[in-house]
């Protein structure tokens, strides 16, 4: 390498499908980090490969001694190992990584964390500080693991807090991903209470995990709605009905930064998008640039209100609009109204088309229903059931999914694995 050139910030094994069962493994593919001084290496790439217990031993001082890591990739490296291998390879990188004081990001996706196995990952949450960026996508998580990595980020709040208090410069949590996790209603009370307590949070994806809309209106009103700088919410492919978009509709407004808004294949329904779409209509909202209500059950009368707030102003920064699977034609004239205005937004921006403009393929449209002839009692017994429910929502659902996960014995004893690994981290910082 020669004098004006810089060194490299970046290591990557990613997706090499490596085998790395022990330290001898481990060397010949780790030879740039043994250097010594340690390199400036800011990224750790390991995603995409499997790591035995003694090769994570090994690999631990090492990680110690990379004080500029700020990113960690370690997606995907326990393919294949048994389950009663995790817990103890976990807790090698994670300990050995809590004492990387920059490291800001950390994405442990597609890695079993059940109940037992998420120990290690719920004390290293309670404990580093420094955290920025959460990345926990497809890790089987479930209601009660999930609850667990959501008390632990509540913790977290209190530690960074207390290193505030201490004079330190401590960064907020921005960015939580946990989707395909079946994190389900029940896990829906301790996520509401670490957002609350995190309120600096811009970006949370909760894709694909189960939630019911009692939990969905519970995280909206109960914790999302302290995140005042919101900018990306992605909560598709759970189920809102009328009750969760009322929830939505009520909170919106407070995130006057919002740039991106999922709510696609949530059900949204006739009334409950016409409910979300309205509060947009008022203006609050002018950033917003993604919006996604695909399969919502979105139907003519939701289409409308979107289109009058669009053409009426109120969003003048939107870009994007994905509409396909709802129950209007593809050639509707409100869609070709839609598709026309952001046609003319793009070209007055002098941008090329793109996924990031316009209107997606709508190839997947239900059948248009007559609203006229709309059976009004069967409208009328809809949104009164939808009532009754979000009334009993808050004194039933959450109360039975709160005692379902207080009284599994199973919790409890990750709740002692995870309190007795948290005291020896706390040894170590």
């Amino acid at each position: 390498m020669s004098a004006s050139t810089p060194p490299p910030t970046t290591f990557s094994l990613s997706d090499l499908s490596l085998k790395l069962d022990t330290a001898a493994h481990l060397t010949p593919h780790i030879g740039p980090l043994l250097t010594t001084p340690p390199p400036p290496i800011t990224t750790l790439l390991l995603n995409g490969n499997t790591l035995g217990v003694p090769a994570c031993e090994a690999l631990a001082p090492i990680l110690r001694s990379l004080p500029t890591l700020q990113t960690a990739n370690l997606a995907d490296i326990f393919t294949s190992r048994l389950l009663a291998e995790i817990p103890p390879a976990l807790s090698a990188l994670l300990t050995a990584l809590l004492d990387c004081p920059a490291l800001h990001t950390v994405d442990l996706s597609d890695n079993a964390f059940g109940l037992n196995t998420v120990a290690p990952l719920v004390a290293f949450l309670k404990a580093h500080v420094p955290l920025r960026h959460l990345v926990l996508n497809n890790n089987g998580l479930g209601p009660h693991a999930g609850a667990l990595i959501a008390q632990a980020l509540e913790e977290l709040a209190a530690r960074k807090e207390e290193a505030r208090r201490a004079g330190r410069e401590v960064p907020d949590l921005e960015t939580i991903v946990c989707g395909r996790n079946r994190l389900e209603s029940g896990s829906m009370a301790a996520w509401a209470s670490a957002l609350r307590r995190h309120p600096g949070v811009r970006v949370v994806r909760m894709t694909q995990n189960g939630i019911r809309q009692e939990g969905i209106a519970m995280l909206l009103r109960e914790g999302l709605s302290a995140c005042e700088g919101l900018e990306v919410l992605d909560l598709q492919d759970n189920t809102f009905t009328l009750v969760g978009s009322r929830a939505l509709a009520g909170v919106v407004e407070g995130w006057k930064g919002l740039r991106e808004l999922g709510v696609g294949d949530c059900l949204l329904g006739g009334k409950g998008s016409v409910s979300v779409f309205g509060v947009l209509a008022k203006g609050v909202n002018q950033g917003l640039r993604t919006l996604r209500v695909q399969f919502g059950e979105v139907d003519g009368r939701g289409l409308s209100e979107l289109v009058r707030a669009v053409k009426g102003g109120a969003l003048e920064g939107l870009r994007r609009v994905e509409l396909n699977g709802n129950r209007f034609a593809e050639d509707d004239e409100r869609v070709v109204e839609l598709r026309e205005v952001l046609e003319e937004r793009r070209e007055a921006a002098g941008e090329e088309e793109g996924e990031e403009w316009g209107i997606d393929e709508l190839e997947d449209m239900e059948s248009e229903e007559d609203e006229d002839e709309e059976d009004e009692d069967d409208e009328k017994d809809r949104e009164e059931d939808a009532e009754e429910e979000e009334k009993e929502m808050k004194a039933t659902s959450m109360s039975k999914d709160a005692d379902l996960e207080e009284n599994a014995p199973v919790a409890e004893k990750a709740d002692a694995e995870v309190d007795e690994l948290a005291d020896a981290l706390q040894k170590t910082i």
